[in-house]
């Protein structure tokens, strides 16, 4: 493992300096690794020497990436997918809490006891839909379950995730969405998922449905969003991220008492690597055994 020569850029950190010492190895400079970690985004990526054969990074969405043409056939990339799951769940949970137990119109209004009080709603006996069900999806079921919630996991595969009630594959979405209370976006941006929630999609859901995406901003069609909103399709909406991020100052969204919006903080940017550092340490660990690294970028699905 001394051997190991990790590169840490575009600027130094120690959490995961820590994580490559940890498995024995050495932070060098870039021209002579063999692994880049990189913590920045597309901007200013380098132009790698044939010597790195595999390139982490910090983010689980690589779409910015993928469109900047950063990735290549010629070596290993991995993202960081599942990596900051936990911490996106609590916030995921948070926002659905805040939206059903009508505390995000609370504090809105001044004491506006007959307006809230109907309109409080319990997760127990509920149905939430776990849209994207990878990483956050397996953190934020029990979560839900200890709410008193049902789970309806969706997935690419169809596969079942672990302690959901259902599971079934992403094109039975709709089917998942017309028997759901609630929905939780946790998908990838992908050409396949931009504006999956839209007008049509909205109206299979139901007039007290809460939608909470901590993923990515182009998942809903904000518009279409609006609409269902004042309209009273459905209940609310709790949002982390936005599209385009952050939104202008005068969004109509903001203007909605049934509408919650935070600044992307589900992983907050102070936390990130030391987060990353334990997986950055399992991967380097593989990768000098020569074992499947954890969170692989398959380039071609934009995730």
């Amino acid at each position: 493992m001394s051997t190991l020569r990790v590169a840490v850029e575009p600027a130094p950190d120690q959490h995961l300096a820590s994580a490559v010492r940890e498995v024995g190895g050495s932070v060098v400079p870039l021209a002579q690794a063999q692994v880049l970690v990189w913590i920045g985004g597309p901007d200013g990526f380098p132009d790698l020497p044939d010597t790195v054969e595999w390139v982490a990074l910090s983010t689980a969405g690589i779409e910015r990436f993928v469109d900047a043409g950063v990735l290549d056939d010629k070596r290993v990339w991995t993202n960081a997918s599942g990596f900051y799951s936990r911490g996106v769940a609590e916030h995921a949970l948070a926002l659905l809490l805040g939206g059903t137990r009508q505390i995000v119109r609370s504090a809105k209004t001044r004491w506006a006891k007959d307006a809230v009080d109907p309109a409080v709603r319990t997760l127990r006996g509920s149905t939430v839909a776990i849209v994207g069900a990878g990483g956050i999806g397996r953190e934020l079921t029990p979560l839900l379950k200890a709410c008193g919630a049902t789970v309806l996991a969706v997935n690419r595969s169809g596969r079942p995730v672990d302690g959901a009630d259902v599971t079934v594959a992403s094109d039975r979405t709709d089917e998942a969405l017309a028997q759901s209370d609630h929905v939780v976006l946790a998908a990838p941006d992908t050409p396949e998922t931009r504006h999956m929630m839209n007008d049509r999609t909205l109206a299979l859901l139901r007039p007290h449905s809460w939608i909470v995406n901590v993923a990515r901003g182009p998942l809903i069609d904000e518009a279409a969003l609006h609409r269902a909103l004042t309209a009273g399709v459905i209940g609310g909406a709790a949002l982390d991220v936005t599209d385009p991020e952050p939104p202008a100052d005068d969004h109509p969204l903001y203007d909605l008492d049934n509408v919650v919006l935070t600044p992307h903080v589900a992983n907050p940017t102070g936390r990130l690597t030391q987060e990353m550092a334990p997986y950055l340490a399992e991967n380097l660990r593989r990768y000098v055994a020569g074992e499947e690294l954890l969170a692989v970028v398959t380039a071609d699905r934009g995730y």
